[in-house]
């Protein structure tokens, strides 16, 4: 066993869990070292073995201190439940609410269920409102009521506003650090009052101008106040275009905003244009992080991000109402195929080729699908368009159709010597490439009529459709023409 002792900060977040990895290793190493020897000396282990524990802790806490909650955050995803919840009681108390901020949710439940109410209250003592806010839907209503009375009555309404918003809203995605200036001031006023500040919040690239009532009148860039000189008048400087939100915008609409206009931060106003706080990139862009996520693991049918170290029934319960759902649309497309059970028995070729005809037209959903979820999520398909979206699909799969299928044909042909056989391919390739577009444009377009997410689910109804129709085309035609 080396004594060679750790960097207290690898270069990366890879190289800490390594080292860390290695530390706990190291312990458990001297664990069983010190066992082992109890058959002789039942005192001597014990001893060596505390001392070893107590160094090994000592530093793995060190190495951990000198971490960003978010390399702690990194590690505390990538270890085993046991080493996981051995790391988590070495964090300092005081860097509890930042740390589990930054790790996913299902890690943060594991976190959460060795806490008691008293130790989760004290971690969110050092966190903003909008940040208790977002650690508030993965507590019980007790605690979130313990952690509201626990704040400095200044603080109390902040949070209060921050927890009322709806999970979506660009009120839930907002903070509270707003700097702004009346409109009736100097620069030189102006920048005497930022020098109040110890530093000014992240992301501020402008000040906000009000009038005396709080009502939002524009933003003077903090470039522009800068290089002015101070005694010219902020209300001839600041701009008075600017984007601006409500707290109950949709965050969607908000993120495309920001991309559009490459916005920093931007206000967020009630009704009365009273400015009640901010919106930053940084945030909007964590929102859209977690947004791609949830929609990728809901294209395979999973609920929430899996803890990839939780229980084999935990992850069983996540993945099985998706694997329920194939299995049905599956017997459904298998009965279709049964239907035709005695045309495979004359003609075998049918069953090589009734996989080709479903798999391509799958594929071809598949794009047709991805575009309408993408155009859905940009705001660009509307009724207006809708029908003009609806003939170049099925152009695109009608020409398509006719070259591939046209090459399967051929293909086909060469292989059995059947020209009939060879025209049912190419016949059934175009038609099931014409219900794949369909099928791609009008799932997605249903799924958000209802109110359901179309980049969720769109996938599996996509291939129940290509599937069964693909199968029932072919050996439909096949048995009309050829037997």
């Amino acid at each position: 066993m080396s004594d060679r002792i750790e960097p207290a900060v690898a270069d990366t977040p890879q190289e800490n869990l390594e080292a860390v990895e290695r530390l706990i290793a190291r312990q458990r190493l001297v664990e069983n070292l010190a066992h082992r020897q109890g058959e002789n000396d039942p005192r001597k282990p014990e001893l060596v073995e505390g001392l070893v524990h107590k160094q090994n802790m000592v530093e793995l806490q060190k190495r951990l201190d000198g971490l960003h909650a978010a390399d702690v955050a990194y590690i505390l995803e990538n270890l085993p439940l046991e080493d996981r919840r051995l790391v988590w009681r070495l964090i300092r108390s005081d860097r509890d609410g930042d740390v589990l901020l930054e790790v996913s949710d299902s890690v943060r439940d594991t976190l959460l269920a060795d806490m008691d109410s008293a130790e989760i209250v004290a971690a969110t003592q050092n966190l903003d409102a909008d940040e208790i806010a977002d650690l508030a839907p993965d507590l019980p209503e007790e605690v979130v009521q313990d952690i509201i009375e626990a704040q400095p009555a200044e603080d109390r309404a902040e949070l209060q506003a921050a927890l009322s918003y709806a999970e979506g809203t660009v009120g839930a995605l907002m903070d509270f650090e707003v700097v702004s200036i009346h409109e009736d001031v100097t620069c030189e006023v102006a920048l005497r009052y930022l020098r109040h500040f110890d530093e000014l919040p992240s992301q501020t690239d402008a000040v906000f101008v009000v009038d005396h009532e709080g009502r939002l009148k524009g933003a003077l860039p903090l470039e522009k106040l800068l290089v002015t000189d101070p005694d010219v008048a902020v209300a001839g400087l600041y701009e008075r275009e600017i984007v601006s939100f409500g707290p109950d915008d949709d965050a969607d609409e908000a993120a495309q905003a920001f991309d559009r206009y490459d916005l920093v931060c931007a206000p967020v106003v009630d009704a009365q244009r009273k400015v009640v706080g901010r919106l930053t990139v940084d945030v909007v862009l964590e929102y859209v992080r977690e947004r791609q996520e949830q929609q990728e693991l809901g294209k395979v049918g999973l609920k929430e991000e899996e803890d990839v170290f939780s229980s084999v029934w935990s992850s069983a319960k996540n993945r099985g109402p998706w694997l329920a759902l194939n299995l049905c649309t599956a017997f459904v497309a298998s009965r279709v195929v049964g239907a035709f059970e005695g045309s495979i028995e004359r003609l075998a070729a049918l069953a090589a080729l009734m996989p080709i005809v479903a798999g391509i037209g799958g594929n071809s959903g598949n794009q047709t699908t991805t575009l309408i979820v993408r155009s859905l999520a940009l705001g660009t398909v509307s009724p207006a368009n809708a029908r003009r979206l609806l003939v170049k699909e099925l152009g695109i799969s009608t020409l398509n159709g006719v070259i591939w299928g046209g090459v399967l044909g051929i293909l086909t042909y060469m292989l059995y010597r059947n020209v009939a056989l060879g025209g049912v391919m190419a016949l059934a390739m175009i038609l099931n490439l014409m219900v794949a577009a369909l099928a791609g444009l009008f799932i997605p377009l249903a799924m958000e009529r209802f109110g359901r997410d179309p980049a969720v689910g769109s996938s599996v109804f996509l291939t129940f459709v290509t599937d069964s129709m693909g199968f029932f085309i072919f050996l439909g035609l096949a048995t009309l023409f050829l037997l």
